[in-house]
């Protein structure tokens, strides 16, 4: 990417590129083994002895949905003293940061939520940044022009819920079934590559990924827009954290909802100033942005005042779609999965 995007505190390792999914070094069971352990591993004192808050660290990966969160930090809306941005190179290492204590927060998939949640690690939902309504699409090569096309072509998936509901409903919509196409496991970035290299014909995908693979000559088949609300990104938060770092924790999501207002009142110096860290151009940022909804704060509410029904419900329909597709073993308890004592009042 043009700028690797480091934190000005902590960096991500060099070799590694901002995933939405987890990357190669654990799979899906590695990261259930490693979740249920680390529930266990105690987190540090959270208050120093003068009775400050101590410094809310919060993980987060690169992805369109989280980016006004970093905005937040380049506009110097985040007080330094109180919050950090770490920026992880995957959503398996925010996990397991998240179970570790390293932090206290991470920006997560609603899918990789629930297996936090599965793992036993103490977390609630405090904030729904998106959902995705086009920005995860099925890219494909041209000549393959209709999703019946598919049929025993090789199509890259990641193991992720967001990635087997979107071949689930790629197949359904073109009357397939799952033998039909030969499946290839992806990563990433790694997905470029595989599409570049000639060893997927199709691939299920995301924004920044999905415009690069669209500079490559690949077409858009089947997007999210067709099923909107269940692909949903989140802001994980530790139980131990929320009660005792709330005045961090407010100044985090009020942080949020004013970079997301320049976002939306002046989309062109907002677009300008994420692109570097997106690895996209300016334009390529504008279109990125047209296939998810961010959600205000009037939004928040709806998805997090109690009984969080609206949230509730898309979580019990991702944990059904993992526990079918094998990445947890069973759905975990999914009461008290939101807290919204930190939004602001809604207008």
């Amino acid at each position: 990417m043009a700028d690797p995007g480091l934190d000005r505190h902590v960096s991500a390792p060099a070799d590694s590129e901002g995933q939405r999914c987890p990357t190669g070094r654990a799979s899906a069971m590695e990261r259930r083994q490693f979740l249920i352990a680390g529930g266990l591993v105690p987190f540090a004192a959270l208050l120093g002895c003068d009775g400050r808050e101590p410094l809310l660290r919060v993980s987060g990966i690169t992805w369109v949905g989280y980016e006004p969160l970093f905005l937040a930090r380049t506009l110097d809306l985040l007080p330094p003293d109180h919050i950090r941005l770490i920026e992880s190179p995957s959503n398996t290492n925010s996990l397991m940061q998240l179970a570790s204590g390293e932090v206290e927060a991470a920006t997560l998939t609603l899918d990789e939520f629930i297996l936090a949640r599965a793992g036993g690690i103490p977390v609630r939902v405090a904030l729904v940044f998106d959902t995705s309504e086009g920005a995860d699409v099925v890219m494909a090569r041209p000549g393959i022009d209709r999703l019946e096309h598919l049929a025993g072509r090789r199509v890259g998936v990641e193991e992720t819920a967001a990635g087997a509901l979107m071949l689930r409903k790629s197949l359904e919509a073109a009357g397939l079934e799952p033998e039909d196409v030969t499946r290839v496991a992806v990563i990433g970035g790694g997905q470029v590559d595989a599409y570049r290299n000639g060893e997927i014909d199709a691939v299920i995908s995301y924004e920044p990924f999905a415009s690069r693979l669209e500079a490559l000559g690949a077409t858009r088949l089947y997007d999210s827009s067709a099923f909107p609300g269940l692909i949903v990104d989140v802001l994980a938060v530790s139980e131990r954290a929320i009660g005792r770092q709330p005045k961090a924790l407010a100044e985090l999501v009020s942080a949020y909802f004013e970079a997301l207002a320049v976002v939306k009142s002046s989309p062109g110096r907002a677009h300008r100033l994420m692109a570097p860290r997106l690895g996209l151009s300016i334009d390529e940022t504008a279109r990125a942005y047209e296939g998810i909804v961010l959600l205000g704060v009037e939004d928040n509410h709806a998805w997090l005042d109690p009984p969080a029904t609206r949230l509730t419900q898309a979580t019990e329909a991702v944990a059904e779609i993992m526990q079918a597709n094998a990445l947890i073993d069973q759905v975990p308890t999914l009461s008290d999965i939101a807290t919204a004592r930190f939004l602001p009042e809604a207008p």
